[in-house]
């Protein structure tokens, strides 16, 4: 079932994402989140934009987000999206589910653009994003740097709303 987020799941969902900081370069922090920390970025972000998480049999499989892309003003149509799943959820169909229904809400809110940012290489992320339409616009090369190697990060864009203007 996917719902809205609850500050009561920030645990769960540090755990989930506390994985990919540790053992990934999908994310390019590089020291564990807590709770408390978690709590934080939920209600800085769940006040203004979607952030959703599956649960099936009381657990948090996954969870997606949008977040301000940048926050100079002529910006504030277009959202940054997220998501993350447990390891063992992955290969499901719970990030499509996750992503249709944060795009979904995002086109309901009115917002014109949805950008994807993803460290590369990263095929499952690539695959979900263009899935949805989302095309790659742009490459940063070695611009991150995590376990000893340089990373690049590309981005991927969805127009929503095209002919609307808020």
């Amino acid at each position: 079932m996917i719902r809205p987020v609850n500050i009561e799941d920030a645990q769960e969902i540090a755990e989930i994402y506390n994985d990919y900081v540790l053992n990934s370069c999908v994310t390019f922090e590089e020291l564990k989140v807590s709770a408390e920390e978690m709590r934080g970025r939920i209600q800085a972000t769940n006040s203004k934009f979607p952030w959703l998480v599956f649960e099936k049999d009381n657990e948090i499989l996954g969870y997606a987000y949008a977040s301000v892309w940048k926050p100079r003003s002529a910006y504030k149509h277009t959202v940054e999206s997220t998501v993350y799943l447990k390891k063992e959820a992955t290969k499901n169909g719970i990030g499509s589910l996750l992503y249709k229904e944060l795009i979904g809400q995002l086109t309901d809110l009115g917002f014109h653009a949805v950008i994807g940012g993803i460290s590369l290489p990263n095929d499952a992320s690539i695959a979900l994003h263009e899935k949805f339409g989302f095309e790659k616009i742009a490459q940063f090369k070695e611009v991150g740097f995590k376990f000893k190697k340089w990373i690049d990060v590309g981005y991927w864009e969805l127009i929503i709303n095209k002919d609307r203007i808020k």
